[in-house]
């Protein structure tokens, strides 16, 4: 569809809102939920920051959020569902907001944890935070829902257009609080924060993640990625740490820095096993590319395969979906 790759855009965002379009789009958002517009407009720099100026709100009045987000967004869902029926609205849904979905709820998500993370000191301060964050409209988070909706009326104009310029906003009858979007955002291609040497997502007041293909990682961690050792990563207690450890050092660096021996050869490969105390062994399959480069070398590949893997054959058919009996090439490319 054609709002997809737009909203996809304004999702991924960084740099500075327009203040004074977003204000616009807010405005309207109230004036469409039949609300009188907030007398005053705070603007903080994160998120946690957002937090922060909620709880020192004074007579701000209570949340409308239900009137100006969620009961909207029900509404407009049902009249679509009611023109376009069942299957009119699934493949609606599965064209537009469906693409987008998955990695932008994933990243609120962890914007909500690294939230909650910095501003508790103990599971009573966790409860409050995460009451304060339920009554967040998501911006610039809220794309995918808006891309189905887009181009089909106008009721969800202005909750649109404070997406497109600002990230996350939190309404109260005569208050809004609004965050500026990130300043830095770093993902991998299956779009989950991933950065080796900083955060994955940074806000300009120093609200971060840090995150290594998805996984979150203290910033003290990146900072030793550059001087690992085999030792030390043997020695890592945390299991996840020290698979993206190994990830980021190298599986066959690992294996030759070690003094692994292979477990088995065939004419497949080679399958390798690292042991990890505390965790599935990693079961590698080396492969070399029967198609030779244009230099006339022929490139090695690491394969990892299942830890019950027993043969380099079994492996190889493995990533063909197959069993290793099954397993039998006219040509290896």
């Amino acid at each position: 569809m054609q709002y997809v790759d737009s909203w996809r855009a304004v999702a991924a965002a960084t740099g500075a809102a327009d203040r004074s379009a977003a204000e616009d789009g807010l405005r309207l958002a109230y004036r469409s939920a039949g609300l009188a517009e907030p007398e005053r407009i705070v603007w903080v720099d994160s998120p946690r920051a957002a937090v922060a100026a909620v709880e020192k709100l004074v007579d701000a009045g209570r949340s409308v959020r239900d009137a100006i987000r969620t009961r909207p967004w029900a509404q407009e869902r049902r009249r679509m569902y009611d023109e376009l029926g069942p299957a009119g609205w699934s493949a609606l849904w599965s064209a537009t907001g469906a693409q987008l979905w998955e990695t932008t709820a994933a990243l609120a998500e962890r914007i909500r944890a690294g939230v909650v993370a910095d501003l508790s000191d103990g599971p009573e301060d966790a409860s409050d935070v995460r009451l304060v964050l339920l009554d967040a409209v998501l911006g610039q988070h809220d794309a995918a829902w808006l891309a189905a909706f887009d181009g089909r009326g106008d009721r969800l104009d202005g909750l649109a257009e404070v997406a497109r310029h600002a990230g996350w906003w939190w309404p109260y009858e005569r208050a809004v609080v609004i965050s500026e979007r990130p300043e830095a955002l770093y993902r991998d291609e299956a779009g989950r924060l991933d950065r080796g040497d900083g955060p994955a997502l940074a806000y300009r007041d120093g609200f971060a993640l840090h995150a290594w293909r998805g996984m979150p990682v203290p910033a003290e961690f990146l900072e030793e990625l550059n001087s690992l050792t085999p030792k030390r990563i043997r020695e890592e207690e945390n299991a996840e740490l020290r698979r993206v450890m190994l990830e980021f050092y190298g599986y066959d660096r690992y294996l030759t820095e070690s003094g692994a021996e292979p477990v088995h050869r065939d004419e497949t490969g080679v399958l390798w096993r690292i042991a990890l105390d505390g965790d599935e062994d990693v079961v590698m399959v080396e492969v070399v590319n029967a198609t030779p480069e244009p230099d006339g070398t022929h490139r090695v590949y690491w394969l990892r395969v299942p830890p019950g893997t027993r043969t380099a054959k079994d492996g190889v058919a493995w990533t063909f979906g197959l069993q290793g009996d099954a397993y039998a090439p006219v040509r290896q490319t």
